[in-house]
């Protein structure tokens, strides 16, 4: 049953990471790529610890892109407004 479970938590995240990888801000990157061959080069393993780390990787992946979207949407709505001088009331 724990094969079936962290199968499971293995394909909600790479399905995770595919939708993410769509609003990738640079094409070049291949992000899908690089996702797809990173779990292909995890697919045989077998050691639960070795998974479990393999998960924390992804779920750290899946964070830092989550910040550098969450930091491009602050960029661009920074740009949207003036700057703001010290010396105006």
């Amino acid at each position: 049953m724990a094969c079936n479970s962290t199968r499971l938590r293995a394909l909600a995240l790479y399905k995770e990471l595919h939708r993410l990888g769509r609003d990738y801000p640079d094409p070049s990157y291949n992000f899908h790529g690089r996702i797809r061959k990173l779990f292909e080069k995890n697919k045989n393993l077998t050691d639960r610890e070795e998974i479990e780390n393999a998960l924390k990787l992804g779920d750290y992946i899946k964070k830092e892109t989550l910040a550098l979207y969450s930091l491009r949407k602050y960029r661009h709505l920074k740009r949207l407004y003036p700057p703001h001088s010290l010396s105006d009331p």
